[in-house]
């Protein structure tokens, strides 16, 4: 652990810089501050030395014995700190061109793509090397595993509430609709409406245990007798297919169905009662605010054009 003795590294250069010149005000005018903070900047530096560093005359600056001497370890200082700032340097530029990124499956299919074409478009707009993104889509029980891990740099999840143990911010809701074939008895009702219920009591085709959308449902069911389910499949295309062919009802984002609907080959059925709104959450480990560069653009981007829950 450092004492309370060591200047700061913008001192040590200073000094330094001194001791080449041989001109506090010409060291001042090389890294860009004026005589009067150089002139602070070593009186705090002689404070914590406890010892004059200088000897200032009409003629210049003249390092004193221990200013010399300190000299000599500062400059050691100095290039074991341009060495690590050099690093970071480095290690910034590469997390810059490469971003690794996990999303539930929801969120990979049907809204992460556009966010990616778009920070790459405003990249370019704005003359900043274009990032390469890794995308894996996977539910979201596997995406938080994912960015815990350190496997990638960010993830995107559903489900009532952010993963325990990341940092997340809130892009915005997806609603869960019920779906059930154009030959369903549902189907045929003049309303399309359900209890919640009849719904819990009815086999559903269901994504697998740990999908952000299973986990809604089941959420919204939690007090009544839930029937094993006809089909357990591990994507949202599957689960549309099974619907199709009169598999039975499923619950599903919007945002995948919303075409079937359009072209009648899937029917929404509503269900009273129940609440399927469901949150969508960046996630990421590390400091309190998304990784500085693609990663924090990307979330941003996704804030930005998400919808909120209404409060």
């Amino acid at each position: 652990m450092l004492g309370s003795h060591v200047p700061d590294l913008r001192a040590l250069e200073l000094l330094v810089l001194v001791a080449r010149t041989g001109s506090l005000s010409a060291a001042a005018a090389e890294i860009g501050i004026t005589q009067q903070a150089a002139s602070s900047r070593m009186r705090t530096t002689e404070a914590l030395v406890g010892a004059p560093l200088l000897s200032r005359s009409r003629r210049g600056s003249a390092l004193t014995e221990l200013g010399e001497l300190v000299v000599q370890w500062a400059s050691r200082v100095l290039d074991a700190a341009e060495e690590l700032d050099a690093g970071i340097t480095a290690l910034r530029s590469d997390r810059r061109g490469h971003l690794a990124v996990a999303a539930s499956l929801t969120i990979a299919e049907y809204l992460l793509p556009g966010w990616l074409v778009a920070v790459r478009a405003q990249q370019q707009r704005h003359g900043v090397p274009q990032t390469e993104f890794t995308m894996t889509a996977t539910n979201s029980e596997r995406v938080a595993a994912l960015v815990a891990a350190g496997t990638v740099d960010l993830g995107f999840v559903e489900g009532p509430e952010a993963p325990p143990g990341l940092h997340a911010e809130l892009i915005g809701v997806d609603e869960l609709v019920v779906v059930v074939g154009p030959s369903h008895p549902w189907a045929q009702r003049s309303k399309h409406r359900v209890s919640a219920a009849t719904l819990a009591a009815t086999p559903l085709v269901v994504r697998e245990a740990g999908s952000g959308t299973r986990t809604v449902l089941e959420r919204a069911l939690a007090g009544l007798e839930i029937a094993p389910p006809v089909l357990e499949l591990s994507s949202t295309a599957a689960v549309r297919a099974a619907v199709a062919a009169g598999a039975g009802p499923a619950a599903v984002s919007m945002h995948a169905v919303r075409d079937d609907l359009a072209s009648g080959r899937l029917v929404a059925v509503a269900v009273t009662g129940l609440d399927l709104a469901r949150r969508l959450h960046a996630v990421w480990t590390g400091g309190s605010t998304p990784p500085a560069g693609p990663a924090r653009d990307l979330v941003q981007w996704a804030v930005a054009r998400g919808q909120r829950p209404r409060t």
